[in-house]
């Protein structure tokens, strides 16, 4: 065998594993046809503690020469 036909024999052993892989882990079809439903998110707090400013940029300084 060259090495093009063991690349070609390679990837179709990669891509046949991985097909499988996709059959096995994918959702079956019940699931996709009875998503469950999402959870019920919690209302956030009336009063929110305000957000601290956002940091502008770094400060520059002079500092003395010795």
């Amino acid at each position: 065998m060259n090495s093009q036909s063991t690349a070609g024999f390679l990837g179709a052993v990669v891509a046949a594993i991985a097909l499988a892989a996709a059959f096995i882990y994918g959702p079956s079809p019940s699931q996709m046809r009875n998503p469950q439903p999402a959870a019920v998110q919690q209302a956030a707090p009336a009063e929110a503690a305000p957000a601290a400013p956002v940091p502008r940029g770094p400060v520059i300084r002079e500092v003395p020469n010795n």
